[in-house]
């Protein structure tokens, strides 16, 4: 249910629970669990599919035999956000379970408990049961499940990463500074863990001499150690409208990104004319507040963000001039909050924002035309007398 964030495939959602009994799977359909574990007790060659007290289901890949299949299955997991692309936003599979036990109980259905996610900053909840679902074939008949249970999965960006993983520099164009991401906005060179190569080394044979398993976080040497950057520059003003150029960069030197996303809030992106080679939708969050908008590549042309040199994207949006608080003072133009991906990336400090240019010299000039119209009728004046 997220709207812009979604879990990368590979690894892809990896889920888990508890069993509360003896229970055992023994089919799976568009899914399957990682581990058959220890089904000794079971006698004969027909063995179950999964043995494990706590079993890992991943999903199948989309080359799976299509005796194996389950609708909305096989897509590596994959799960895409529901701006982008809403019919890959759903994964299911089916499975048939069975007790080994023959108590009076064992015809009675017992909900695991314990699920897990297998993603990154994903904590789950307890299962509740809730009104059993419907649903038809041909639109006439409806047909009833016996039970239906919830489990409701929540992110958190600081228990998914210890740090962020991208930032944001600024620049415009009355003013020829250009504002950096803060130093140090993902990691510090020289700590433990920051792996990084420099620039004009990053295409020869020392990027492959970095162990296997560190590869993935190692990015180009910066101040800044992020492996996205996201640069927002206010291109150009108009009469009634001003322009922005967003630049994406990868940083990471193993990592392509597919099917990125980039949200940012800002109040005039209630009046956006046009965006060029992204593309753009509006996120109210928050009721009728039109302040956020979501931009995302166009397929097959930029909709991969590729690592190495030429791993960069970029935009330019057109904004109509809200007369009642439009203004390029005090960093108004620049963005709120960026996301990329649905990480918040860290911001400069509005201290440190491009400003317009002094204008004391107008000011000291505006007295001296006020004041001379008088001293010329002054002079005339007693010239007459």
């Amino acid at each position: 249910m997220q709207l812009f964030r979604h879990v990368e495939a590979p690894p892809g959602w990896r889920m888990g629970w508890d069993w509360k009994g003896d229970e055992v799977i023994w089919a799976m359909f568009g899914a399957e669990a990682m581990e058959q574990g220890n089904c000794s007790k079971f006698k004969g060659q027909e063995k179950p599919h999964c043995c494990l007290k706590h079993p890992h289901i991943i999903d199948l890949t989309p080359f799976a035999p299509y005796n194996q299949r389950y609708f909305n299955c096989c897509k590596s997991g994959l799960l895409s956000s529901l701006t982008q692309d809403i019919s890959n936003s759903v994964s299911s599979f089916q499975m048939n379970y069975n007790k080994p036990t023959s108590n009076s109980n064992a015809t009675f259905f017992t909900m695991p408990q314990n699920f897990t996610l297998g993603v990154p900053g994903y904590t789950c909840s307890e299962p509740f049961q809730v009104p059993p679902t419907k649903f038809t074939s041909n639109g006439h008949r409806w047909q009833q499940v016996l039970e239906t249970w919830n489990v409701t999965c929540m992110y958190s960006q600081y228990r998914a990463s210890p740090a962020p993983k991208c930032c944001v520099s600024l620049s415009a164009f009355y003013n020829s500074t250009i504002v950096p991401c803060p130093v140090c906005s993902c990691n510090c060179k020289g700590l433990p863990g920051a792996h990084c190569i420099e620039p004009e080394k990053s295409s020869s044979s020392s990027v492959l001499q970095l162990p296997q398993q560190e590869s993935a976080q190692v990015v180009k040497c910066s101040r800044h150690m992020c492996p996205i950057r996201i640069h927002w520059h206010v291109k150009q003003s108009y009469k009634e409208y001003w322009r922005v150029k967003i630049t994406i960069t990868n940083l990471n030197l193993f990592k392509n990104y597919s099917q990125w996303n980039l949200v940012v809030l800002h109040p005039n992106l209630r009046s956006v004319t046009q965006v060029f080679s992204f593309n753009y939708k509006p996120l109210p969050i928050y009721g009728n507040i039109n302040d956020t908008g979501m931009f995302w590549g166009l397929q097959y042309y930029n909709d991969m963000l590729l690592s190495g040199n030429d791993g960069n994207v970029q935009t330019e949006m057109l904004l109509h001039k809200d007369k009642e608080d439009f203004t390029f003072r005090e960093g108004w133009t620049f963005p709120r909050k960026v996301s990329f991906n649905g990480e918040e990336c860290v911001m400069p400090s509005p201290d440190n924002y491009p400003r317009l240019p002094n204008t004391a010299h107008v000011l000291t000039i505006t007295p001296f035309i006020l004041f001379f119209p008088f001293l010329l009728t002054a002079i005339f004046f007693l010239l007459i007398t």
